[in-house]
């Protein structure tokens, strides 16, 4: 085959080409891969032309700029005026999103409304800048908006079959000469494109085995067996082999048999007959009712495979109980995208974060020019962006990724005047979603569910009276002093102002129904005095220290209230404190900074994986009902103490990326450390070996074994690093969930970057199990 061609994969990646049938066309062509369905597409053609769209960056900066789809539709090209980047190029890989419209902060800021149509904007994962586009019609960004986004939405069908692609892509790059055959030279630069370094023997071992002709190069036929050689997975061939026993194929019955003894899954002939329709290749193997091994890996790769429990990936707790009941994924100073100091304020922040599901944000309200309120970190230098245009932004994504309620927890520190504003703002952008008045007729007794609170929004901050002035028409009458119980701008700051009493507009006290803020006394001023509805804000110090000297009381505090927990202000880099001691006290709001990759935001991305990632997981049982005795530190006998023996092998992992992709020699040293987050007695590390260059197929098959005492508050984290002896292993990836919601057997276990982001191909194969301890 001679030319170019493109290998169209159908959109549903059960149906995906074997490529390893197809291998020897490929490398003898110019790799082209386009869903099925879509070759023919106008929206997909316009991006593979390309064309010119004006790039925006501010009021003064509007140039116009090339931008195409490379033929591998993975990659876009756009040109540059840079003296030395006159070609850039970025991954669709790096998109988060793609928005219409004129729904970006830049786009806001620096053009105006009469071109709306004609603008989207390129959202980047991590801290990236976006990409603010103008088209020269609105049907060709149309165009632009829904051929990027069928691209991104078929990536993520394909990230779980990538492996072939990918290989085929790095033997393309070590083809220097493009003769379409490898040379022994090549093979060698190959080996390191994909993370493997070999020494000179097994390479000379490995081309010769393959270089049947004899010719001193491989092409055709020669490639696809070092293909072969190459993908093999021993690990694989042994689950398989031992369950095969049908002419070396898994039969219906076969595969059942591995569900039940191995996977640990309540199966029927009927679940494994699915499986074979849903991911075997072979079509003489499906008639059969057979799996073949190319089908097996397939499954594996699947959700079915994955060691996250698929039903946890919906909404299958109970949502009906009051919202204090529940964890509530929430975030501290949102506005910032950096530090605390001189960092940048956004609305891009809140969009990231209500895009992750978090459902309490935080508004720090200061008096700005014009009248207007404006939101940044008092007293520095960070900078600052309108109250309202943060308002606009909310109302548009807060209910994108989830749909129950979002808290937004004011600071204020606005004169009257502005607060008025702020209720204006507020009541006249969020319209009916603003919970104004409580949701029953008669003065509540306790809170509710995020059922009942679906699409609404709760505002936190200071009340000038108490809530059942809503039903007795009472009324302070005049704005009233209100001493904030917290000011985080003070903790940075020594003006005297920060403490001084404060005016309250009774317009904006007015909108604080449910979370109304009031300084902590103790646990039993609490329980005798305060409203259910009035809650406190803790100080990571102080709040630690309550959950380590007075845990149950804490967690009894947490039954009838809520709480917040937030940063010391001395974390002016924007880091984080270990939020799992204060949700095994059962407080509510634990408040992170989202913008900091680090462990912390790890954990909290792991606790709010389940449950459908709707930012509320409800807490155990002995969180919630009166008369418990349960104390994180102590740990008396009681039905919190399910012990569980978790059993893990770490067996291999598969296509690590490069670290430093700058150095053509740089392979990595892997190492997994398999972490236990929960109560104290549970927290606990183990890690394997390293393994020296080779960040492709490591194969480590080393054993840990975990007590855990309190399970339903444990959180798993794998971390996968390159081993340095001389300085700080570097992260190449992890991944988080709950104990309770992982699954037993041979799993799969995606690797994500510190953003978060999944890390396309790469993975850990392991082998758990959880059982009951004896």
């Amino acid at each position: 085959v001679e030319g170019s061609f493109c290998f169209h994969f159908l959109s549903d990646s059960t149906d995906l080409v074997c490529l390893s049938q197809i291998v020897h066309l490929s490398v003898t062509s110019n790799l082209c891969v386009t869903p099925l369905g879509l070759e023919r597409d106008a929206d997909l053609q316009l991006l593979l032309v390309g064309g010119e769209l004006l790039k925006v960056r501010s009021s003064s900066w509007k140039k116009n700029r090339f931008y195409k789809l490379q033929e591998d539709c993975t990659t876009m090209w756009h040109e540059s005026h840079r003296t030395f980047k006159r070609n850039q190029t970025f991954s669709i890989d790096e998109i988060e999103s793609v928005r219409k419209g004129r729904q970006s902060e830049g786009l806001q800021k620096h053009t105006e409304a009469h071109v709306e149509d004609r603008c989207f904007s390129i959202i980047f994962k991590g801290r990236r800048r976006n990409l603010d586009l103008i088209a020269t019609s609105a049907e060709e960004a149309r165009q632009w908006v829904n051929g990027l986004e069928k691209i991104i939405s078929n990536m993520k069908k394909l990230n779980s079959q990538q492996t072939s692609d990918w290989i085929f892509n790095c033997m393309r790059k070590a083809d220097k000469n493009k003769d379409n055959k490898m040379t022994l030279k090549e093979l060698k630069h190959f080996l390191r494109q994909i993370n493997i370094e070999v020494d000179d023997m097994y390479a000379e071992v490995l081309f010769a085995k393959c270089d049947k002709s004899n010719s001193g190069s491989l092409e055709g036929p020669e490639i696809k067996h070092f293909y072969d050689l190459l993908i093999y997975r021993e690990e694989i061939d042994v689950i398989y082999g031992k369950y095969a026993t049908t002419g070396e194929q898994m039969s219906v019955k076969d595969l059942l048999n591995f569900l039940l003894n191995e996977q640990r899954e309540v199966a029927t002939m009927e679940d494994a007959v699915s499986l074979i329709e849903r991911y075997e290749l072979d079509d003489s193997a499906k008639q059969k009712n057979h799996m073949t091994k190319d089908g097996f890996l397939m499954y594996l790769h699947q959700e079915e495979g994955s060691i996250f429990n698929p039903a946890h990936k919906e909404v299958f707790q109970d949502m009906s109980q009051p919202i204090n009941h529940y964890f509530i994924s929430s975030s501290h100073n949102t506005y910032l995208m950096e530090d605390q100091l001189k960092g940048h304020s956004s609305t891009e922040a809140y969009i990231k974060a209500l895009m992750k599901s978090c459902r309490c944000v935080e508004l720090d309200c200061w008096d700005g020019a014009h009248g207007e309120p404006i939101i940044y970190h008092g007293h520095t230098l960070t900078s600052k962006v309108l109250f309202k245009d943060v308002i606009k932004a909310i109302k548009e994504y807060a209910f994108k990724t989830s749909e129950y309620p979002v808290i937004l927890s004011l600071e204020n520190h606005c004169t009257l005047e502005q607060q008025k504003l702020m209720a204006k703002h507020m009541i006249s952008i969020l319209g009916s979603a603003l919970l104004t008045s409580p949701l029953e007729d008669q003065m509540p007794t306790a809170f509710p569910s995020p059922q009942d609170l679906k699409g609404r929004f709760i505002i936190k901050g200071k009340r000038l009276n108490k809530l059942d002035a809503v039903f007795s028409n009472t009324s302070p009458g005049v704005e009233e002093d209100c001493v904030s119980e917290e000011d985080e701008a003070a903790e940075t700051s020594n003006s005297k102002t920060d403490t001084n009493g404060q005016k309250l507009a009774k317009q904006l006290s007015d909108l604080v129904i449910y979370c109304k803020s009031v300084h902590f006394s103790g646990f039993e001023h609490a329980k005798d005095k305060q409203a259910f509805y009035e809650m406190s804000s803790f100080k990571e110090s102080k709040a630690v220290n309550l959950a380590e000297t007075a845990g149950n009381a804490f967690i009894h505090h947490n039954m009838t209230k809520l709480s917040r927990i937030y940063p010391a202000g001395s974390r002016t880099d924007s880091s984080n404190y270990n939020p799992v001691s204060l949700w095994n006290a059962g407080c509510q709001i634990v408040a992170l900074n989202f913008q900091t990759p680090s462990k912390e935001m790890d954990l909290n991305q792991g606790r709010f994986r389940s449950n459908g990632v709707s930012g509320y997981v409800l807490k155990p049982g002995f969180q919630r009902y009166p008369g418990t005795e349960f104390d994180p530190m102590t740990l008396t006998k009681g039905p919190w103490l399910k012990r569980k023996t978790f059993h893990i092998m770490v067996i291999s992992a598969q296509q690590l990326p490069k670290l430093n992709k700058d150095k053509c020699k740089s392979i990595v040293d892997p190492l997994v450390k398999v972490e236990i987050d929960g109560v104290p007695a549970d927290t606990c590390s183990k890690e394997t070996r390293s393994i020296e260059n080779n960040g492709f197929n490591p194969m480590w098959n080393e054993t840990f074994q975990f007590d855990i005492q309190v399970p339903e508050l444990a959180l798993v984290r794998f971390l996968v690093e390159d081993y340095d002896s001389t300085s700080q292993n570097d992260l190449i990836g992890q991944y988080c969930l709950p104990l309770t919601s992982l699954q037993n057997g041979y799993r799969h276990v995606p690797l994500l970057t510190k953003h978060g982001d999944v890390i396309p191909s790469a993975g850990l194969f392991v082998h758990l199990m959880l059982l009951d301890a004896k």
